[in-house]
């Protein structure tokens, strides 16, 4: 069981964006390439399932397809599953850290925030996910949304303590 302090810090963490899982240990530069070959071939099947369309993506918002719902859907179930095994069975991170789960107070700020997620998705036709895999697919106007998103993150980081948590 973990103590007040403890808990204290760990909600904290979780203000400053910190990685509640944080692993202590320290590599050299080149460890991190593992995660950039992740994330091309995470970009590659994103191109490839269409989820970075712009087209599927109103589609989605008009009802017209099932397509992303399925995709998200799917992305859920796995997600849920995940986690749950994670907890279960107690796994560890490959160095054998443990994986450790907090629980979220709701609060008026999410309702806000996925409000504004939402709209910011449904008039740009881009998810924060998969924007780097629409730059490198060759929508340079993306770059518009990169840089917005960026300066909506700042202004977050900026007017968080003034917002509603």
């Amino acid at each position: 069981m973990a103590t007040q302090q403890e808990l204290d810090d760990l909600k904290a963490r979780e203000l400053d964006a910190m990685c509640v899982n944080e692993s202590e240990l320290k590599h050299p530069w080149y460890y991190n390439l593992k995660y950039a070959v992740v994330g091309v071939v995470f970009g590659i099947v994103f191109i490839k399932a269409e989820i970075i369309s712009w087209f599927r993506i109103q589609e989605m918002f008009r009802f017209q397809s099932f397509h992303m719902y399925g995709v998200i859907g799917t992305a859920v179930i796995v997600g849920a599953i995940s986690v749950f095994l994670i907890k279960k069975l107690g796994i560890k991170t490959i160095h054998g850290e443990k994986i450790t789960f907090a629980d979220k107070e709701f609060n008026k700020g999410n309702i806000y925030g996925g409000l504004m997620f939402g709209f910011g998705w449904a008039i740009t036709g881009a998810c924060p996910g998969p924007l780097f895999a629409q730059l490198g697919s060759g929508v340079l106007s993306i770059s518009i949304v990169i840089l917005s998103a960026i300066a909506g993150t700042w202004t977050y980081g900026w007017l968080r303590d003034k917002l509603p948590h």
